[in-house]
């Protein structure tokens, strides 16, 4: 059969994961756990937040009075470590556990992805990171969101940071996703301003980076795409004025799951340079993901948007909200950028990397990071423009104010 070029690309989506949205939702966590299979619970967090809370009390009770016991794992930390995913294997398998509760966001539940499948693992779990393995089975695993952003709660995949060497990669598996994500808005209200705009530039960026492609015929997946990506900058803003706002903090954690749950990508080819640049300075300088994401992406853009510039056209007007100049399309793909710098800077996030560490990177360290990103120089990043090591290098340049 002769495909037309214009014909749209075929997809699978594929969202298993069961959410349970709304106020106190949390109130049913161990009948969740009992349905699908669990007996014995690692329940798995973060830092303090989940104890002073109360959040992490409330969730033992309940599992207490549903009969199913539970074995604690706290301390994971932003960059999930490699050596926490070790300890918590060997908790799980010491302890007999047959089921791991996340409570907290995406570093947690990435966290408890690699345990779940390390555990039943007889090799090295980072053996799946490095591509050396595919793991052929999980133990199940549920949720409790207190942060929107990573979208782990839905996903299929996980990153974790190895401490040796400081490398920071991710593994996919349709295995890994979570049977069921409990999301309650109201556990979000005492998130801290910078980690909130923080958690919603990285919910927009995982549908940019789908968004940002070639593929021009899936109007529905663009036009979910558009919707969503106003409707977070909408609602960073309402949320910045008012915490305790149930409509928007609703808006941005119902975001996080639709944005990474490959919704927004259905019939398109992602791109995901920006995210694979990005791991490499938070894993570097331990930075916060999502603002490592605002200092990489309008250097990309710049670099990469005449590739395509009638979509970045488009982003700019029904996104960015800029008047389409018609006689100029490339001007107007170019203040679409800059009105995004200007949104980043409006919601506190940096647009350079000098911002993003608070110092200058040396070219040395740049060098680091372009030699880990293309894994030894032998691999490109990116799709809506095949980047080289050259290319990652310039970009890198550019967001660090080097040429």
């Amino acid at each position: 059969m002769v495909v037309n070029e214009t014909d749209m690309k075929d997809f699978i989506y594929y969202a298993p994961t069961e959410v349970v949205f709304g106020k106190c939702s949390e109130e049913q966590v161990a009948s969740l756990v009992k349905k699908y299979g669990g007996h014995k619970v690692l329940v798995h967090y973060g830092g303090g937040s989940a104890v002073r809370s109360g959040l992490l009390d409330k969730i033992c009770g309940i599992l207490k009075e549903g009969g199913i016991e539970a074995v604690l794992l706290g301390g994971v930390v932003p960059n999930p470590r490699l050596s926490k995913v070790h300890e918590g294997i060997e908790l799980c398998r010491r302890e007999g556990v047959d089921f791991i509760l996340s409570i907290g966001g995406g570093s947690v539940i990435d966290s408890a992805k690699a345990i779940a499948c390390g555990v039943l693992y007889e090799g090295e779990v980072w053996d799946f990171y490095e591509g050396k393995a595919d793991a052929a089975a999980y133990l199940p695993m549920g949720c409790v969101l207190t942060i929107p952003a990573a979208g782990s709660e839905m996903s299929d995949s996980s990153v974790i940071t190895n401490e040796d060497g400081d490398i920071k990669t991710g593994y996919s598996n349709n295995l890994s996703r979570q049977k069921f994500a409990i999301m309650n808005p109201e556990r979000t209200y005492t998130l801290p301003p910078y980690q909130t705009a923080a958690g919603v530039t990285d919910i927009m960026m995982h549908t940019m980076e789908r968004y940002f492609s070639h593929d021009d015929d899936m109007t529905l997946t663009d036009a979910v795409a558009e919707a969503l990506l106003c409707t977070m900058k909408d609602s960073i803003f309402t949320v910045l004025k008012d915490p305790r706002n149930y409509r928007a903090r609703a808006q941005i954690m119902w975001g996080g799951s639709i944005a990474h749950n490959d919704l927004t990508g259905c019939g398109t080819t992602g791109d995901w340079a920006t995210h694979q640049l990005e791991h490499e300075l938070s894993a570097m300088f331990d930075a916060t993901h999502g603002a490592g994401l605002a200092a990489i992406w309008p250097s990309w853009a710049r670099y990469v948007y005449r590739e395509n510039v009638g979509r970045f056209v488009r982003f700019a007007v029904n996104v960015m909200g800029i008047r389409n100049d018609y006689t100029d399309p490339e001007g107007t793909a170019l203040k679409g950028i800059e009105a995004m710098e200007r949104f980043y800077h409006a919601i506190g996030m940096p647009t350079s990397i000098q911002e993003l560490i608070g110092k200058d990177i040396t070219e040395a360290e740049i060098e680091e990071m372009v030699e880990k990103c293309t894994h030894g120089y032998t691999c490109t990043q990116g799709r809506f423009k095949v980047l080289s090591a050259d290319d990652i290098r310039r970009i890198y340049l550019m967001a660090a104010g080097l040429m």
